[in-house]
């Protein structure tokens, strides 16, 4: 019964596809197993991770959020902006989180309190943050940080890299809140039946304005990593970002209707999105190509998750 119960996990797929995508890529680029790749797969994974921890927290709830990359745009800038002015490194990494948990507030409140789609005020917010990110940086990117900053990005500790540390300690806090806490389990019950929580007299606007902030601020560090690692902020860079954790999350088997998904999945799918990512790119696989591919990957496994609905509906 138990082996059945593991094979029915929605983690079991996403863990198969990621082991067979290993191997797969270690016979197609000798370089793929290099100390160094894995390494640099890991420094990309972290990312991923992050990103998808706070989508999973927002989907799980029935909702999405498309604004994650112009988020991460805007935060970085910000912090880019502060550091080549002068200002405190401490200082401006707490701007950059503040406007990433305040977009995430934004986007909660037009959501949960205005009752409008999240997808349609997401799809809004990802233009105006980005328009934002514009205006405010003239269109041109920001470079040359405090080494202090940039040893977020580039540094290690014990021959660990920073970003991977900072991923390991939000993947132990997000399991902790989404296993232990109200938060995680309020918003499976608001996913899964929006009205019987309502009914219960569970507060779904705090709950869920909750989420969304916890996406912004897992946003910003995102875009600590990535503007660190890069030593840059640019207004047009990390579009891409929100696509991958959509990806990530859904390749998981969360379900984009709500009611069912782990922080573990996440994890998973992000690695998976890591290796893939790491994979064409060692295969020298252009980056609209990528795009192309993982859009691809994206409807397949939305076409998978609405099959395992019917069957579950069925059931």
């Amino acid at each position: 019964m138990k082996k059945l119960n593991i094979l029915k996990a929605p983690e079991f797929g996403v863990s198969i596809a990621l082991i067979g995508l290993f191997i797969l890529m270690s016979f197609l680029s000798p370089l793929f197993l290099s100390g160094y790749n894995l390494i640099n797969i890991l420094l990309q994974s972290s990312t991923y991770i992050i990103l998808s921890i706070g989508m999973t927290f927002v989907i799980v709830t029935g909702g999405i959020d498309l604004s994650v990359g112009s988020i991460a745009v805007v935060s970085g800038i910000l912090m880019a902006s502060l550091m080549k002015s002068g200002t405190n490194v401490f200082i401006a990494i707490l701007a950059g989180l503040i406007i990433s948990i305040l977009c995430g507030f934004i986007n909660g409140f037009l959501v949960s309190k205005i009752n409008l789609p999240s997808f349609i005020v997401t799809l809004a917010t990802m233009s105006i943050f980005q328009g934002a990110a514009l205006i405010f940086s003239g269109g041109l990117p920001i470079y040359g940080f405090p080494k202090s900053f940039s040893f977020l990005g580039i540094g290690s500790i014990l021959s660990i890299p920073i970003p991977v540390i900072i991923a390991l300690i939000c993947i132990i806090i997000s399991i902790f809140i989404f296993k232990k806490t109200k938060i995680g389990h309020y918003a499976l019950a608001i996913g899964d039946n929006r009205q019987a929580v309502k009914m219960c007299g569970i507060n779904i606007f705090k709950y869920e304005m909750i989420v969304y902030m916890i996406n912004g601020f897992t946003t910003g560090i995102a875009a600590i990593i990535t503007t660190a690692r890069l030593n840059s902020a640019e207004p047009l860079g990390s579009m891409s970002m929100g696509l991958d954790a959509v990806a990530a999350v859904v390749m998981s088997g969360t379900s984009l209707s709500g009611g069912t998904g782990s922080v573990t999945g996440a994890i998973i799918g992000s690695l998976l999105m890591g290796v893939l990512r790491n994979g064409m790119t060692l295969l020298n696989v252009q980056s609209y190509y990528q795009n192309l591919i993982i859009g691809i990957v994206i409807l397949i496994a939305v076409f998978i998750d609405k099959i395992r609905n019917d069957y579950s509906y069925k059931g």
